[in-house]
């Protein structure tokens, strides 16, 4: 075991401020990233977890829900059936209204021509699926019996994110659009960080009247025979488009949508922020805290002089403690992520972590660290062999 880790470990309570500084510092910014990847996940997990191996978008979109027009003329549709190993295409259709609940009354159901004080109103989204086991727009995790549910008409899912917002439960009416509807279910993993959304089959869609029956239809959903041919097949399909769309594997679009998160101006300048708020946090706390550690450790290093331990040698056991430090930084802001993430999930929002910003923000709070180390060098100078016989 080398001299400077044998100090972090034996002498822990002097460094124990730099490592919280550091921890949090990664913190942090780990919490921000995580919060708006989380949001991004929350507004695709309908799409995420559906069975459809590839998306077919316009030729301009760069991600899902911006960076060009996503639809597409209706009659592509044959088009890419056509392909020989496709089996199953189906538009991504939805809508969004007005949403009221019905409040109920000890006498009985209340009037809905005369609002109680407490009724609720809020605009909702609304995605459709196919209510058909195992359909290309089925989310994975939905079970049988939840799509049987939803075939019911007029009868429509909600996460249990939106319960308390919209102010309904299991078998309450609601009003959506004027239509009275039944919350015929209840979702779970699905968490509603903006706008309530409603999940209805796409029946219920066309008899509500909303139902996407125009020249053009939203991004396809496309399911093929072998799903790890899904690469092989997207570039089939462009090459057979002549550029009026463009194929995407679920993957590649998923990495797409991650990657345009960062793109929004307002997010990049708060993750800088942070960073930078970050940045300044763990250098000047760690600084102090190693220059006040090697300050009392003084006749320590001087005795080490005495003995013929170069300059040189001690500036690099310094380094190294410097590094252990942002080491121990790290993996402390790993398991305060960790516990941040839990508590989130707790509460209903997702996190979500992309490995090369996690890579990006270890070697930031590594690089914090070893700063610090440089920059407490200069206490060494006080370590003059003399002062060990006053």
């Amino acid at each position: 075991m080398s001299l400077a880790l044998a100090t972090l470990i034996y002498e822990w309570r002097r460094y124990m401020a730099a490592v919280v500084a550091l921890a949090f510092s990664g913190l942090l910014v780990l919490a921000f990233v995580g919060m708006f990847m989380g949001i991004g996940k929350a507004f695709t997990a309908q799409i995420d977890r559906a069975r459809a191996d590839i998306m077919v978008l316009g030729p301009g979109a760069t991600a899902l829900f911006n960076g060009g027009p996503s639809g597409l003329p209706r009659r592509l549709m044959g088009t890419v059936y056509r392909h020989p190993e496709v089996v199953q295409v189906a538009p991504l259709d939805g809508s969004g209204g007005r949403f009221q609940n019905i409040v109920q009354s000890a006498k009985g159901p209340a009037d809905p021509s005369k609002p109680p004080p407490n009724r609720k109103t809020e605009f909702v989204n609304v995605t459709v699926i196919d209510a058909i086991p195992g359909y290309v727009t089925v989310p994975t995790d939905y079970s049988d019996a939840l799509i049987e549910t939803l075939r019911q008409p007029y009868a429509v899912a909600v996460d249990e994110t939106a319960l308390g917002r919209l102010g309904v439960k299991v078998g309450d009416k609601a009003i959506y659009n004027g239509k009275t509807i039944t919350i015929a279910a209840v979702t779970k993993g699905y968490p509603n960080m903006m706008q309530a959304t409603l999940v209805m089959s796409r029946d219920t869609l066309r008899m509500l009247g909303e139902a996407d029956t125009g020249q053009r239809v939203g991004p396809l959903m496309v399911k093929i025979a072998d799903p790890a041919r899904a690469a092989i097949v997207a570039a089939q399909l462009n090459k057979a488009s002549g550029g009026a769309f463009k194929a995407w594997t679920r993957q590649e679009l998923a990495d797409a949508n991650q990657s345009s998160m960062f793109k929004e101006q307002f997010i990049s300048i708060i993750l800088i922020f942070a960073l930078i708020i970050g940045a300044i946090i763990g250098v000047v706390i760690t600084w102090q805290t190693l220059r006040g550690a090697i300050m009392s450790s003084i006749k320590e290093f001087a005795s080490l002089r005495a003995l013929g331990v170069s300059m040189g040698s001690l500036r690099g056991i310094v380094l190294e403690l410097s590094f252990w430090i942002g080491v121990t930084g790290i993996i402390a802001s790993g398991f305060l992520t960790w516990f941040v993430k839990w508590l989130a999930g707790m509460g209903g929002l997702p996190m979500a972590f992309p490995v090369p910003v996690v890579i990006f923000i270890a070697i930031f709070l590594l690089g914090c660290a070893m700063l610090s180390g440089f920059l407490s060098l200069g206490v060494l100078k006080n370590s003059q062999p003399a002062d060990l016989l006053r």
